[in-house]
């Protein structure tokens, strides 16, 4: 059970608050806003999801730049209540179709009906949007789409010649169009969250997908859905139905939505459903089977005298050209005696800025866009305040990279078509496929050998100077991947589709128009 729940904003504003057992001080918002703030405890920058703070326990989940929360006296399950906050953001934003700050001041109202319907004296009831429709009657006031911020969730499909339609993840469920009318389509997002490791001679020592497949339905009476996989997909290590080579996608473990019926799922890779109302993942999994990373990053660090050092940074976008990665920051903390850090761009660099952050001593490297194919270099001369004693990359690194790709899936699963029951000849709803791929831990650590000290230093990419040697690979059995020479399966593009009249997703051909009967 909970106590209170409250949401703030970035400036810590209260902008919902819910006390459901009056066990906790009304100052709650304040006193863990404060915390959160100014968190300095156990070394770490950013506090836990889960602290107590004088006999209070406070859980939070940050949403889309809200801060979701949850405060208890009681010694209660965190996993519980952290999936609660997500759930309960989840249905929120269900019934207002933009979740922020503007769209939760304008539907106070029917948030907090909401909220009264969820939990009750802080037990939690239902967070089921279906169910909840039979309760809540108040309609929300739709927020502008246009206004939403240029990287917002709803931004990042945006691209390339065929585009969403602009309301395609800002609708609400229960608000009709414009005249009364509610159009029909539905939403299918394959989402995609990679984890890898480099070692420091740039072969991949962990990989990892974690998947999950999302559907968001606004189709009137519910109709049976049919929505076809990869029909090579293979679940478990023991269930080879083909060899690496031949591109075979093999899922480590996955689970489904309750909805799902799976008669068909070993014979054809078939999943048949009746979609409840809202958004909710029709299927999570994960992956540890080798796949091509979408970038490559490489670093060199030479001492360049008694005070300084010098930093080559490059990143190399390993994707076709027909895909635009967004949003790619590059993060490496330096020796905590680093003053000053003076940065160089190649020639040309557009959209690129770069920062020093001396609070954490940590180097910023921040992409507004990389297609896919080309490679970017970032050279940073570091000032010491004190004289370098034994090597200097013990002290720094390893260097992490976040980015999204929209359009793109390392898995290469796809879906291969999405099929609707027609409840009569004219009914044609609109079907839209969607692929993003987003980093979750990529981290590259630093070469451990020491470096010659010279004023100009030596890079294999650097085409002044002449490659230094390749790196042997190392021994032993903890390497789990291929060399960066050996090439991988080129993941498949996924096609998006667009068509309202368009069954069949399978890439590059276009849609076929088949419907179930």
């Amino acid at each position: 059970m909970i106590s209170q729940f409250f949401v703030l904003s970035q400036r810590g504003d209260n902008i919902v608050f819910r006390d459901y057992r009056g066990e906790v001080q009304k100052g709650s918002a304040e006193i863990f806003f404060r915390k959160v703030k100014f968190w300095k405890e156990d070394g770490e920058e950013e506090a836990p999801p889960v602290f107590n703070v004088d006999g209070v326990n406070y859980f939070h989940v940050k949403v889309v730049g809200l801060l979701f929360v949850a405060t208890t006296r009681a010694n209660v399950s965190p996993s519980l209540v952290l999936e609660l906050l997500q759930r309960i953001a989840r249905v929120i934003k269900d019934y207002l179709g933009v979740l922020n700050e503007d769209s939760l001041r304008k539907n106070f109202v029917l948030v907090y009906e909401l909220l009264d319907e969820v939990i009750d004296f802080g037990y939690v009831q239902t967070t089921s949007t279906e169910l909840l429709k039979s309760y809540v009657f108040n309609e929300p006031l739709v927020v502008d789409a246009a206004r939403l911020q240029p990287m917002s969730p709803a931004a990042i499909f945006m691209q390339g010649t065929k585009r969403m339609p602009g309301t395609a993840v800002t609708k609400s469920v229960v608000a009709n169009e414009p005249g009364g009318r509610k159009r029909e389509e539905i939403f299918v997002d394959i989402i995609e969250k990679i984890s890898v490791t480099f070692s420091s001679s740039g072969y991949i020592l962990t990989s990892e997908i974690d998947g999950t497949i999302q559907m968001k339905s606004y189709l009137s009476g519910n109709p049976e859905i049919k929505l076809a996989l990869n029909e090579d997909l293979s679940i478990g290590r023991g269930d080879y139905r083909s060899s690496f080579g031949s591109g075979a996608v093999i899922l480590d473990d996955c689970n489904f939505h309750e909805s799902v019926r799976l008669d068909n799922f070993d014979l054809d890779r078939t999943l048949t459903l009746v979609p409840p109302d809202g958004e909710f993942p029709v299927m999570n999994y994960r992956m540890t089977q080798e796949f091509k990373p979408p970038f490559r990053i490489n670093t060199l660090i030479e001492e360049a005298g008694a005070l300084k050092a010098e930093v080559i940074l490059k990143v190399s976008a390993e994707f076709p050209s027909s895909v635009t990665a967004n949003t790619i920051i590059v993060q490496m903390p330096l020796p905590k005696y680093t003053t000053r850090v003076n940065f160089e761009l190649e020639p040309g660099a557009l959209g690129q800025t770069t920062d020093f952050k001396e609070a954490n001593r940590r180097l910023e490297w921040a992409l507004k866009k990389t297609v896919g194919g080309s490679e970017h270099t970032l050279r940073a001369k570091l000032t010491f305040s004190q004289e370098l004693h034994g090597n200097i990359t013990k002290e720094a690194g390893p260097v992490s990279m976040t980015f999204t790709i929209p359009m793109y899936n390392a898995s290469r699963l796809q879906v291969k078509y999405l099929q609707i029951a027609k409840k009569s000849s004219t009914y044609n709803p609109y079907r839209w496929v969607r692929y993003v791929t987003q980093a979750n831990s990529y981290v590259a650590q630093l070469p451990k050998s020491e470096l010659p000290t010279s004023p100009q230093p030596q890079f294999p990419f650097d085409s002044r100077v002449p490659a230094i040697a390749k790196p042997e690979k190392p021994e032993g059995p903890k390497q789990l991947d291929l060399p960066p020479s050996h090439h991988l399966p080129e993941p498949a593009l996924p096609t998006l589709a667009h068509e309202h009249n368009s069954a069949f997703l399978s890439p590059p051909s276009p849609l076929n128009q088949s419907s179930s009967s």
